[in-house]
């Protein structure tokens, strides 16, 4: 029996009839709404990127939050407002704090499925829409106080604004209000610019050569605004955070070297399958054999006009990244992710289409199909059941404070910034916790020596047969066991809370 008679039971175009797959891509929708509201309820603890941000809100006013942000700290100036003013209406909590991000998922779940409608065949609609309701990031920052859950849903909005408008020549009123809304946007999110320039480049190359001055004249007032109020956010705010030398460390790096740069080029490009698309192992290269089917599918269906809109805010945030002035890399790009995914999806769904002619071709469709949607679907699904988290030390606080005795000393150390967010929320005050416990637990490099512990004891006025509890945030597996080794040789265990990525030990020193 030959392979593709295995798959005769199928009735190809009854499955892909037009209103069965519009009832599936609306109930993929509901689910992926679904799956932000339920990561968004389990509430988990801020950890300490979240943390870094949020002590920026409490500690500024509005006005301050224009200037460069502490804790090498950078988001656009519009996200931060609505987050300060989430926390005066709602009060400080994580749910008022995950608040618009949550809001900002479900609506960009909306807008792609609009998108979708318009850029990809009917058949790869609920395809790109699995792919998107349980991408990997795309998910989770849906429920992260931090900027790009909103990058992506005003990337999919922008869109669904510029897009319809291409050739088109507007009223004096309605260019005035592209522009306004363009000038707006750009506060709101950083790479927002890309997709205001990418689409609108794209529009202007792709029309007749007799429409391309008219249209250039009637939007100048709208990107005369666009210019304006980037200028403005970029003198203002964007060239000091740019000046952060710790900053620049941490994406330099990411840059090219030279614009013939083409083997930083290709890694980039591979590396978004893997971060922020998020195929791991040997599934980012399937997603990029999708991505290149996509590619050739759009053309063969001469849709060469729909893929270069799509792919138009990669260009620009490639160009970027080459004039040193963007990185080009994991979730500062995952506004580029859904229209990765269209494409992808439209590979796919190419595939699929000629199950019935060609069916050698539609069942490696299955296949590829199998190998890049069923994995997220179950990964998503267990998140359910099992919630991802990153540093719970609000449990571990609350474990603490119910087993400190007078006279116990509290050692926060490496997280100190969570610890300082949440410390008034368990009555702690300056004089309950003490900072540092870096000097002899951390010095990986060599070996922990008794001076070091006796040092150590007489800086910080220690006697034996103190009690002392030692907190622990965002410190992996390898260095959670090193300081536990460590701590187990300066006294006796009573007491220990783990949980993901935070814990807390109670030693009586010997």
């Amino acid at each position: 029996m030959k392979l593709s008679d295995k798959f005769s039971f199928l009735n190809f175009n009854q499955l892909t009839s037009s209103t069965l797959l519009d009832r599936l891509s609306l109930l993929i929708v509901f689910w992926g709404i679904f799956l932000r509201i339920s990561q968004y309820l389990n509430n988990r603890s801020l950890w300490g990127d979240e943390v870094m941000l949020v002590l920026n809100l409490l500690n500024r006013s509005y006005l301050e939050l224009l200037r460069p942000l502490d804790y090498d700290q950078a988001a656009p100036p519009g996200f931060l407002w609505i987050e300060k003013t989430a926390i005066q209406v709602f009060g400080n909590s994580e749910y008022s704090l995950r608040l618009f991000p949550l809001i900002a998922g479900i609506v960009s779940m909306i807008a792609f499925y609009y998108l979708s409608k318009w850029a990809v065949s009917t058949i790869a609609v609920p395809i790109a829409l699995i792919l998107f309701a349980c991408s990997k990031f795309i998910l989770y920052f849906s429920t992260e106080t931090k900027q790009y859950s909103s990058d992506v849903m005003l990337a999919l909005l922008l869109c669904l604004l510029l897009i319809p408008l291409r050739g088109k020549l507007l009223a004096k009123g309605r260019s005035l209000l592209l522009g306004v809304i363009g000038a707006i946007v750009v506060w709101f999110s950083h790479p927002a610019v890309f997709v205001l320039a990418g689409i609108e480049t794209a529009n202007w190359i792709t029309l007749s050569s007799e429409k391309r001055k008219p249209v250039l004249i009637n939007r100048l007032p709208s990107y005369c605004l666009w210019i304006a109020s980037f200028a403005t956010l970029y003198f203002i705010i964007t060239a000091n955070v740019m000046t952060s030398r710790n900053l620049q460390r941490m994406w330099g790096r990411e840059y090219p070297e030279t614009i013939f740069d083409l083997p930083w080029l290709f890694d980039s490009f591979g590396r978004v399958f893997y971060n922020p698309l998020g195929y791991a192992g040997p599934f980012d290269g399937i997603a990029l054999i999708a991505f290149v089917i996509g590619c050739f599918a759009f053309f063969r269906l001469n849709r060469k006009v729909e893929l270069l809109l799509l792919m138009a805010p990669s260009f620009t945030t490639l160009a970027a990244a080459y004039l040193h002035k963007y990185p080009f890399l994991s979730r500062l790009i995952l506004f580029l992710a859904p229209f990765f995914i269209l494409v992808i999806a439209e590979g796919i769904g190419s595939l699929l289409a000629q199950f019935s002619k060609r069916k050698a071709v539609g069942i490696v469709g299955v296949v590829l199909a199998s190998l890049l949607l069923i994995p997220p679907l179950q990964q998503t699904t267990s998140f359910i059941f099992h919630p991802e988290k990153k540093e719970e030390l609000r449990p571990v606080l609350a474990y603490v404070k119910t087993r400190q005795q007078p006279g116990d000393i509290l050692y926060v150390g490496d997280a100190f910034n969570n610890f300082r967010y949440y410390a008034d929320k368990f009555g702690y005050t300056k004089a309950d916790y003490v900072g540092n416990y870096d000097a002899f637990l951390f010095h990986y490099k060599r070996d922990f020596s008794p001076q070091i512990w006796h040092t150590f004891m007489q800086a910080n006025h220690l006697k034996p047969g103190q009690r002392l509890w030692f907190l622990f945030a965002g410190v992996n597996e390898k260095g959670r066991g090193v300081s536990k080794a460590r701590l187990d040789s300066i006294g006796q265990r009573l007491d220990s809370i783990e949980q993901p990525g935070a814990s807390a030990y109670l030693y009586q020193l010997k």
